[in-house]
């Protein structure tokens, strides 16, 4: 793992070099044309609701695709003709071929759904061909391609917004929307993470989307083809972004706060081997396979303003999902496993509250604006916004909503993590991916109605 602490002198040079805004004045179409070209790269189950989505716009086009599983292609390709939409160019020859999609002078920007491995080359190739990227989590899978990433930005003056959908998502806005208006009086701790049953996931039989069977690896289907794979190498908080990114913005991080350091720890890994023995038998060869992840990994963050941040990625366990939201100020606190909330003052006292009339009378404007365009979008209508908020920046030619410093530090997470269980539990510095700039820099993310 890369040292973490080189002196940001290094990078001086090079910002020195990209002295400009990252808010550019307006965006330059390279088709000549009022609609913005999309290439879509990894057309398989998450790939697909994006392409769907960019599909149903007025203002968009996708004129590319590539993927080199034929299963996907033939799904995506019905998408177009249920959108009554013309074919698009596919490119499907050898793991490289979305290098040929680059290539299209007539494309503005591409949306990236690939395994994670592939996410930080697939960007970086498209910056270096002048595209936008919008990208699925994570960034990268260690800490100096992510800041490889943010170089790259900066010298290119492109954009760069991971798709992070549950900083949109409905409960957690209004939530937003409360700190925002005090609700909760001066934030002191926040918890959240990922913490949900991925096990007939990362293990699949290949002959359905999910369920039945312990392979994982070329004999599987989609994510359990290569998902599981990091389960077996990695040990540290693999997905943190869900959580992160939310709490992230209520805490103004890179807008006069920023993340400070990080501690990680982990359990000891049982949750998939016993997957594989209950449902695969004793002697089933992946009965014998080392899983080094530990099935509860907690991560603790702390910030320049004082906060305390506790994150904890369990997917390998039973259990119903729960991002394990807890917002606490000093005037009181929300949770969302239990849809519960305290206000002092407003609270009966020492006895929980259900939520629903709280998050009914705050609910975000954004939400009250766009709900019927998100209803029937990919995870409860988050995976609109997401999509929206790159299109209408890039449209706009504003910053969007979630940039490159945000998608970073929300993802670094992960390589800080394993560093730091590696370690026996050290503290890891967190870098500062903004180069000072984070003490000065203006909340955008959803103000009132705008994306």
């Amino acid at each position: 793992m890369e040292n973490i602490s080189r002196a940001s002198f290094i990078r001086m040079g090079m910002l020195a070099g990209a002295a400009f805004s990252l808010m550019p004045s307006k965006v330059i179409f390279g088709n000549n044309s009022d609609k913005l070209r999309i290439g879509i790269i990894g057309t398989g189950l998450r790939g697909q609701e994006l392409l769907r989505l960019c599909l149903q716009r007025d203002v968009t086009l996708v004129p590319a695709i590539c993927d080199i599983d034929e299963r996907m292609i033939s799904s995506a390709l019905s998408l177009y003709e249920k959108a009554n939409q013309p074919p698009p160019t596919v490119y499907r020859e050898g793991a490289y071929a979305y290098r040929e999609l680059l290539d299209r002078p007539d494309i503005d920007a591409v949306l990236i759904a690939t395994p994670w491995e592939w996410h930080f080359p697939m960007a970086m190739d498209a910056l270096d061909a002048g595209k936008h990227v919008g990208c699925e989590v994570i960034m990268a899978l260690s800490v100096d391609e992510h800041w490889q990433l943010v170089d790259k930005v900066e010298a290119t003056g492109l954009q760069y917004m991971m798709l992070e959908n549950v900083c949109y998502r409905r409960d957690v806005m209004a939530i937003m929307n409360m700190v925002r208006k005090g609700v909760f009086g001066e934030l002191v701790h926040m918890q959240a993470g990922y913490q949900h049953d991925l096990r007939e996931v990362k293990f699949n039989n290949g002959q359905q989307p999910y369920g039945g069977g312990v392979e994982f690896g070329p004999k599987a289907f989609s994510e359990a083809r290569w998902r599981t794979q990091h389960s077996v190498e990695r040990n540290g908080d693999l997905y943190p972004t869900h959580g992160i990114g939310p709490v992230s913005k209520m805490l103004d991080i890179h807008c006069g706060n920023r993340f400070t350091r990080l501690v990680s720890y982990a359990s000891k890994a049982r949750g998939l081997h016993n997957y594989v023995v209950e449902h695969g038998g004793i002697d089933h060869p992946n009965a014998k396979v080392d899983f080094k992840l530990g099935d509860v990994v907690t991560t603790m963050i702390e910030t320049a303003k004082g906060e305390s941040i506790l994150l904890q990625h369990d997917t390998n366990l039973p259990r119903p999902y729960s991002l394990g939201f807890r917002v606490q100020g000093t005037k009181g606190l929300w949770m969302d496993v239990n849809d519960s909330i305290y206000i002092e003052g407003k609270s009966n006292p020492h006895r929980w509250e259900n939520a629903q009339s709280w998050l009914d009378e705050y609910d975000h404007p954004l939400w009250k604006r766009f709900a019927a365009d998100a209803e029937g979008a990919g995870h409860g209508g988050m995976d609109f916004f997401a999509v929206n908020g790159f299109i209408e920046a890039l449209k706009a030619g504003t910053q969007t909503p979630i940039d490159v410093y945000d998608s970073a530090a929300w993802s670094v997470i992960s390589p800080l993590s394993e560093k730091s269980i590696a370690e026996g539990g050290c503290s890891q510095p967190f870098p500062d991916f903004t180069k000072g700039r984070w003490e000065n820099r203006k909340q955008i993310f959803a103000l009132d109605d705008q994306y």
